[in-house]
Formats: structure tokens, sequence, C-alpha cells
């Protein structure tokens, strides 16, 4: 054998060393891994990603002046001064139904008031009104127990009112209904310390069934608690407005 068949034969035994090393150093294998995964990873954010990027994750936007000629700012100059124009001419009709005085708002749909001057809320709280319950009688005459709506004001007070009860409230009971002055016709208490006739017999007046305030259960008249009761009868005045809604 010459030195060139060693040599060939050296080169052979140290690919099979280096082979046989490979395969039983874990080391060495984890190492050649994690080089390939850098590689690859340096790869993709040098090369692919920018371009995934660029189509995926963040579309190239394309914007379009607009152009306005001066004509069109002249025309938006006097359409925004026209409706500026228009919202204080609305603002001046809300302010003329504004009161300056003491008035009161009354809720129906929630059953709440709001005793106010000017845009200043002075006391809120809880009221009862109509049921809308409709009663009828064996005449054919009906009664539909709703508390009216609009503007409205104060005709007169009273304190200690008595109630004059109508034909009505002896048919709800079934009762007979007595002539216009019978004594049975009036009772005493039922309507707290306070009126306020807001005419056509509906009032705003106290209650003994105060449980109940923040529910349509009236026959029409608003009822408040004793204590809001005599605040309202205090501030507001014969001709004081009150606004049903």
């Amino acid at each position: 054998m010459d030195r060139s068949d060693e040599n060939i034969d050296v080169q052979v035994s140290g690919g099979k060393q280096w082979i046989k090393t490979l395969f039983t150093s874990p080391l060495l294998i984890y190492k050649i891994i994690r080089m390939t995964v850098l590689g690859l990873l340096l790869l993709l954010s040098v090369f692919i990603l920018p371009t995934v990027l660029q189509k995926i994750i963040i579309p190239v936007v394309t914007y379009h002046p607009v152009h306005i000629s001066v004509k069109d700012s002249v025309e938006m100059k006097t359409e925004i001064a026209a409706l500026e124009k228009s919202i204080k001419k609305l603002d001046k009709t809300l302010s003329d139904y504004i009161p300056s005085s003491y008035y009161m708002i009354i809720n129906s749909t929630d059953n709440v008031f709001y005793l106010k001057k000017g845009t200043k809320v002075i006391r809120e709280g809880r009221c009862s009104t109509g049921s809308y319950l409709l009663l009828e009688n064996d005449k054919q005459q009906k009664w539909l127990f709703r508390t009216p709506k609009g503007q409205l004001k104060v005709l007169n007070k009273k304190t200690d009112p008595v109630w004059k009860k109508p034909d009505w409230a002896f048919i709800e009971d079934g009762l007979p209904v007595p002539s216009a002055n019978h004594p049975s016709r009036f009772e005493y208490g039922v309507l707290g310390d306070y009126a306020l006739s807001l005419g056509n017999g509906y009032m705003i007046h106290g209650t003994l069934w105060q449980r109940y305030l923040g529910l349509p259960v009236t026959h029409g008249c608003v009822r408040l608690n004793d204590a809001d009761l005599e605040v309202v009868y205090k501030t507001l005045s014969v001709g004081s407005k009150v606004y049903i809604f």
C-alpha cells in the first residue's frame, strides 16, 4: 500500500469518526439545528416578512385630495351662517317658553315632577298620575282616568281641601249616585293639607296612599307626598304654569 492509499484510509476513517460523533453527541445536534433555525428566521425576516406585511397588514392607502373651488367655499360659508342664524332663532323660541318665575313640570310616563325657576331645578320627586283605566255604567256613561297633558296653570289654591266626590266615585264603589250636594259627596282629609286646582276637577294634592307614589294609579289628579306638596304649594302662585307630558 502506498502513501496515497494511506491518506485515503485516514480520510475515510476520519469521516466515519465525524459521522459517529455527530450521531452520538446531542449537544452537537442541538447546535446544528439551532443554527439552521436561526438562518431560516434571518432569511424570513430579511426577504419574506416585509413583503407579507406590506400586502396584508399594512395596506397602501391612496389619498385623493378634494379640491374646493372658491365658489364652493363661499356657498358653504353662506349655508353655515344660515344654519347658525336658524339655531339662534330656535334657542330664542325655546327660551321664550321657559318662564322666568316658578313653574312645574310633570312627567306622567315616569311619574316624576320637577319644580323649577328658569332652568334651575328647585325640587324634584315622585308623583302619581292617571291610571288610564276606563269605567262604564249601565247608562253607557264612560270615564277614562287620565291626567290632562299640555300647558296648564294654577287656577286657585286651598288649604285643608275637601273632596266633593263626582258621580264616577259612587259608580266605581257600586253605590247609588246621590244628589248634587248630598252630604255623602263631601270627604275630608283625603286630599292632604293642600290642593292646587288645574281646572275641570283636576288638582295637585296629597294622598293617604303615599306608598303608591311613582305609579299611575289616580283618577287624573296629580298626587304628591306631604313634604313635596308643601313646598310646591308655597312656591307656586295662582297663574303659575304647570307643564304635563
